[in-house]
């Protein structure tokens, strides 16, 4: 039999194939996707002394960071901002973790953490700064202990673990947590950090938020294995969660958290969860994602989900949901007219501080540009 006939034998799977999202994997789940909760006896004492105003508390957090996130990516559709990563399907893997942490942690975001650093007390205002283009970060990382945001893929992951090196070394009582995607996981920085934090038992939290695509690529294109099992080849554990339940989000961190703050070394927690828009706002995903795997995903999703359990609880009533609606009508306006009253800004700034001294080429570059500029005679380009 020839080597053609053997292959022709087989079933392929093609390269656009998606495993089917009804699949049920393996993960930490408290709340079903009817609202129903499950029973963990590993990790339900993280969250055995919650109250209902605590999770009318975790409700109001998912609810208005999407519509902050919504009123964001309204804004860059209008020509506002010049770019947006959306968060839409996942603020429950971004809120549960937010609220497991202490006021001195520290967190090391991506680009996308709106739901995290709303938990750190950091303005959704100044978040918008970066995207319209007038600053580089509105706020101050020591004031929330809240990095400012991480373009660079992966790289966020060895500035987490050097920083929790040296909290290990000034002997404080505090972790670290770093985010980062599934398309992340592939970079070798996060290899790195992998190697660095169990080494030196750093106390860091590695949060993985698995949201199924980087970009148009599947999560089957960064691994065959599930994403928390890597943390085995580098001596530390992991756990997968359900990234659509905001309690089992927040327990597992809760319990990642006490590792690290205990000397227990690092932590790798994926957040199985989904992006239901785009990557960002420059990104298509109906080119590469069929509308049937978002809609099973949507019968996950993480707001629904709580506000069923609230209700059949008997936690939350229907004034709550209208005054929290109104909450979050005011909180759309108020963004979107900060947005719109934000300054341009210094146009030659980006030629300042390049070189602490000066550079013959930067300062030929800034007049052909001031050149540039004086060239609109209809005074826009001023």
């Amino acid at each position: 039999m020839t080597v053609e006939s053997t292959a022709a034998r087989k079933p392929r799977r093609s390269a656009g194939t998606r495993k089917s999202p009804s699949t049920k994997p393996e993960l930490v789940q408290l709340l079903t996707p009817e609202g129903k909760r499950v029973k963990n006896a590993e990790y339900d004492k993280y969250v055995a002394d919650i109250t209902p105003e605590e999770l009318r508390g975790l409700y109001r957090d998912m609810v208005l960071t999407r519509r902050f996130d919504a009123e964001a990516t309204s804004l860059q559709r209008q020509g506002e901002l010049g770019l947006w990563a959306s968060l839409l399907g996942q603020e429950a893997a971004q809120i549960g973790s937010g609220r497991a942490l202490r006021d001195d942690d520290y967190v090391f975001p991506t680009y996308r953490e709106h739901g995290v650093a709303w938990c750190r007390g950091v303005d959704p205002t100044n978040l918008l700064g970066m995207f319209r283009g007038v600053n580089n970060g509105g706020w101050d990382p020591n004031g929330n202990n809240f990095h400012l945001y991480t373009i660079v893929i992966g790289s966020q992951t060895l500035h987490a673990t050097g920083y929790a090196m040296g909290v290990a070394k000034d002997g404080a009582d505090s972790a670290v947590i770093a985010y980062f995607g599934d398309g992340a996981s592939s970079q070798g920085d996060v290899a790195e950090s992998f190697t660095f934090s169990a080494v030196y038992n750093a106390p860091v939290v590695f949060f993985c938020q698995n949201n199924q695509w980087a970009i148009s690529e599947p999560t089957e294109k960064q691994t065959r294995v599930p994403l928390y099992q890597r943390a085995q080849g580098f001596g530390f554990p992991g756990v997968r969660v359900d990234g659509n339940d905001v309690l089992a989000s927040l327990a597992v961190t809760k319990w990642a958290l006490e590792r690290a703050r205990g000397g227990e070394g690092p932590t790798l927690v994926e957040a199985y969860t989904y992006r239901m828009g785009a990557h960002t706002t420059s990104d298509d995903p109906s080119k590469y994602r069929a509308d049937e795997e978002r809609e099973a995903w949507e019968a996950k999703d993480p707001i629904l989900r709580l506000r069923r359990y609230l209700e059949a609880s008997n936690h939350a009533d229907e004034g709550f949901f209208a005054e929290l609606e109104t909450e979050s009508e005011a909180l759309g306006r108020r963004v979107r007219e900060a947005v719109r009253a934000m300054p341009d800004p210094d146009r030659f700034a980006l030629f300042e501080h390049a070189y602490a001294d000066g550079h013959a080429l930067v300062d030929e570059e800034r007049a052909e540009f001031a050149a540039y500029q004086a060239s609109f005679t209809d005074g826009e380009g001023a």
